[in-house]
């Protein structure tokens, strides 16, 4: 592995975390490629991972779920059934077909995917078990889990098995300001659905604060179309403009969200959101060197500022990316 592919990697999984921690306090498989391969190819040992995005669910199915999936992860593929075979639901099905591994498991998916062609949870865990059966195309299954249900976390998870190279999840629009204590204080399962109320009867903060919620529970379309009505409704608010474009960001087509980003670092060269974020985005395009040198600016536009800390923290974790790499 290449010291820049190292930089890149530790990168973005320390700076997933700095998000994911930026966020916090705001509401406070391999590294290869994935192939075509062919079908007489020995399957990969061990099984499949099953990934049920249940998100704050509680209800009886999802703990059912949940469990099943634990006893799947430990290898107790009888107690896994029987929690999955309690339940209907294609999440369950999935559940059920993955937990008589490898007997009929592709099979049974590549069947369930004919039938549901609109479900993101069936053409996520069809990847998967293409990739561990070495039978099939996993890169086709897993691009239509973001065609059926683009706002999801299995969209998400898909991104990042496609783009293996590029550092996980996508990146987050960071304000500069906190969420009112109100929110903060909520169970997280509440969360969005008070920044979602306040969204509706609040202005342009309100929509940024509720777009980052979305963003965190995995929903980008959703957080992208947010990030779109803070910006229609205030044009000349800089984190309004650059949270739109970083909704807008694709693994796919990264050009779009550079689109709307660049031309701002003109317009408002004097507010660290748009080179912090400019740097974000570089980082998830695997350019760290460039990344780097708009961290620096941000920390120079305005110093002492929320996101010029950030910067910083970003910075700290490229050097030390950098040191571990040799």
């Amino acid at each position: 592995m290449s010291a820049q592919r190292r930089i890149v990697l530790l990168v973005g999984v320390a700076a997933a975390a700095a998000v994911a921690v930026a966020a916090a306090a705001v509401l406070s498989s391999e590294g290869g490629s994935a192939t075509t391969v062919a079908g007489e190819a020995e399957p990969r040992p061990g099984r499949p991972p099953l990934s049920l995005a249940l998100g704050f669910r509680d209800d009886p199915e999802a703990r059912d779920l949940a469990r099943g999936a634990a006893f799947y992860r430990k290898g107790e593929l009888h107690g896994a059934t029987a929690f999955f075979a309690k339940h209907d639901s294609l999440d369950a099905k999935v559940g059920q077909a993955f937990a008589t591994w490898p007997e009929g498991t592709l099979d049974r998916v590549e069947q369930l995917a004919k039938l549901y062609p609109e479900s993101a949870v069936v053409h996520f865990h069809l990847g998967l078990a293409r990739l561990w059966a070495r039978s099939g195309d996993p890169e086709s299954a897993w691009r239509a889990t973001i065609e059926a249900e683009p706002d999801t976390p299995y969209a998400v998870l898909a991104g990042n098995l496609l783009h293996p190279r590029l550092p996980r999840g996508l990146p987050a629009f960071i304000p500069s300001f906190a969420a009112p204590a109100e929110v903060v204080e909520l169970a997280p399962a509440r969360q969005v659905a008070a920044l979602r109320a306040r969204a509706a009867r609040g202005g342009t903060g309100e929509l940024l604060l509720y777009g980052v919620g979305l963003q965190r529970v995995g929903r980008p379309v959703s957080a992208a179309e947010a990030f779109r009505r803070a910006a229609q409704g205030a044009p000349a608010n800089p984190e309004a403009l650059v949270a739109a474009a970083v909704g807008q960001f694709d693994k796919d087509a990264p050009e779009r969200a550079f689109g709307q980003l660049g031309p701002l670092t003109r317009r408002f060269p004097n507010d660290p959101t748009v080179r912090f974020h400019l740097g974000v985005l570089l980082l998830w395009t695997g350019r760290v060197d460039a990344a780097a040198r708009q961290f620096r600016v941000a920390m120079r536009t305005r110093s002492g500022s929320p996101l010029a800390r950030e910067a910083a923290r970003y910075l700290g974790t490229i050097r030390q990316a950098r040191a571990k790499s040799g």
